[in-house]
């Protein structure tokens, strides 16, 4: 493990904006540089980089984070290779501890994320003494490269391998990593757990960060399932994941393309013949997340799937899933292959040329919705048109997208063989939905806390946390929690930036929160060179304070109002109400105040 004070260190001596720079070229723009952001397409420049707060955001697509950050999401770097790649840059030799010191770390050890690394070099290792196992890959042909840029290994047969991984591996807590089962009856063996992966090819799940969440398990030879995944675990939530996502980055982001397919051998057959841009479901249907995840990373998405019934169940899934996603500018497209191939077959069969040219023929979404809902109905009568419109209707109207919406209504009446203003009597388009009667609904917007507004401007100047005290935030809330643990780590070196802080805080519980208090528009406001933010923030102490003082008259209202109030509480309750009545008249006093 890589020590938490050389990261704060590096961190200090590093500028986000060289980093940055070697890869995207950037513009002085005042006290920022800008340029066009490098993790989606744009023409105008919303990518920032601030070499005061050593950290990046775009507010095209959100991206953010600090050097280190920005070296994983570009190059596609785990945590710790990103770092090691940035200490070089400043010569800072990158110490390693076999523990982690902190004590929050220690406290947490042994993680799941550490068992899980631990349970890839085993199987890796197994991968190279089985010649089964070696003999499989190769027979579907794929390099030692391949397996090694995937960390593809191996789980051998038998119950309790892992037995000899984990010295608690009957006790411990690794349940918890979905690598073992404990079994709900008495067994005949010497425990009642097991290995859940036994005799198959291992395929690893990585997160974005490099980090091992889970596994996929390939049987060798006859067995049932023949693809076994982790279930979800505090690491692992299938719905959210996407197998060869952490390796397909670079590929995804210069092609401007990302291709889902349904299996792990598809995904590296793939990346074997050259096309790695790759990506698959986990299991499970594609989700808005895996949709809302990939459209931000391309402009195009193509889902490729076998061309049996089961193959078009999944794609017109991916279909629901994916109008409301839609937005002008994004292309979603269906590539359906031979029924007796998948994309592992077929790539190989006929090789990347062949495949390349299939993909720039999928079938964009709209073919494929109108295609699929006509062939089942009879469009020569009026009755089989009119069943085809009733099924179409709540699929077109899901679309937001407002010229994508129009011009596939427009295609809607011509199929129908309907007039366009008929079409739109049916599905009003989504701009006649929301037009407001009089007096216009007035819109309702999620209220952000005050400690959310006060903490992004503590982020954004951290010289600022002095002028916070600890005791004026009292509430038990998730961004108070968070706003203490910010002030008191900058009160420890007032030297210390937003980079810094994120490096800090991530994968901590206040990540979050700190995430959050950071999105537009509250990034914009808080960022403004026409705010002062240290006016900004002393109103906020001094509203905390008044509401502080508040909650404590409504307590001290209720003892009265139940006859149990002391004196003592009478007289403070009287105290308070002359202090905020006199606050609220614009006209505090200083003795007021210092009362507090």
């Amino acid at each position: 493990m890589i020590p938490q004070e050389f990261i704060q260190s590096l961190l200090g001596r590093v500028d986000i904006v060289d980093v940055v720079d070697r890869y995207v070229k950037l513009k002085k723009a005042g006290a920022n540089f800008s340029a066009c952001c490098p993790f989606h397409n744009e023409k105008t420049p919303s990518f920032t980089v601030s070499p005061s707060k050593q950290f990046y955001h775009c507010f095209g697509c959100g991206a953010h984070g600090n050097a280190i950050g920005f070296l994983m999401e570009y190059s596609g770097l785990a945590y710790p290779e990103a770092i090691r790649s940035l200490a070089e840059t400043v010569g800072m030799p990158v110490p390693e501890t076999r523990g982690r010191p902190d004590a929050q770390a220690a406290a947490e050890a042994p993680g799941l994320a550490g068992r899980m690394m631990d349970a890839l070099t085993y199987y890796r290792a197994e991968l190279k003494k089985s010649k089964i196992a070696i003999d499989y890959l190769k027979g579907r042909g794929l390099s030692g490269e391949i397996a090694a840029r995937y960390g593809l290994g191996f789980a051998p047969d038998g119950w309790q391998n892992l037995e000899a991984v984990y010295s608690d591996y009957a006790t411990g807590p690794l349940k918890d990593t979905g690598l073992v089962i404990d079994s709900e009856a008495e067994a005949e063996r010497k425990s009642r757990r097991y290995d859940r992966f036994r005799n198959r090819v291992m395929f690893p799940i990585l997160d974005a960060r490099g980090n091992v969440i889970g596994f996929g398990g390939r049987v060798i030879g006859e067995g049932e399932p023949k693809y076994l995944n982790s279930p979800e675990t505090p690491l692992f939530e299938k719905g959210r994941e996407l197998y060869g996502l952490y390796q397909a980055r670079r590929a995804i982001r210069d092609a401007n393309q990302v291709l889902v397919v349904e299996g792990y051998m598809d995904v590296v057959a793939l990346a074997q013949h050259g096309v790695e841009n790759a990506v698959a479901t986990l299991g499970t249907a594609t989700t808005p997340f895996h949709l809302a995840k990939l459209l931000k990373l391309a402009d195009k998405v193509v889902f490729c799937f076998d061309g049996d019934a089961a193959g078009r169940k999944a794609a017109w899934r991916a279909l629901e899933v994916g109008l409301p996603a839609l937005a002008d500018g994004k292309v979603v497209s269906f590539l359906f292959l031979p029924p007796e191939d998948d994309p592992d077959t077929f790539v190989r069969r006929e090789g990347k040329e062949a495949f390349v040219k299939a993909v720039a023929e999928a079938k964009p979404l709209s073919q494929f919705l109108f295609a699929e809902l006509a062939s089942g109905v009879d469009m020569a009568t009026e009755e089989g048109r009119a069943r085809f419109l009733a099924q179409a209707k709540p699929l077109v109207a899901q679309i937001e997208a407002p010229a994508l919406a129009a011009m596939l209504r427009r295609r809607l009446a011509e199929l129908a063989r309907l007039a366009p203003e008929e079409i739109e009597s049916l599905i009003p388009s989504k701009a006649v939905q929301r037009r407001p009667s009089a007096p216009p609904a007035r819109v309702v917007r999620r209220a952000v806390p005050l400690e959310s507004k006060l903490l992004a401007r503590i982020l954004l100047r951290p010289e600022l946390a002095a002028s916070v005290p600890l005791e004026a935030i009292t509430t038990q809330t998730p961004e108070s929690a968070t706003l203490r643990a910010v002030l008191t780590y900058f009160a420890e070196d007032s030297h210390r930036n937003l980079g810094q802080a994120s490096a800090y805080f991530e994968g901590s519980e206040h990540q979050q929160a700190i995430e959050e208090s950071l999105i537009e528009p509250l990034l914009h406001q808080a960022d403004s060179p026409d705010l002062d933010l240290g006016a900004e923030v002393s109103d906020m102490v001094e509203k905390l304070r008044g509401d502080q003082l508040t909650r404590r008259r409504a307590e001290l209202a209720r003892l009265l109002d139940a006859g149990t109030a002391t004196p003592e509480q009478r007289a403070e309750y009287d105290e308070l109400y002359t202090r905020l009545a006199t606050a609220k008249s614009g006209n505090p006093s200083p003795e007021a105040r210092s009362k507090f």
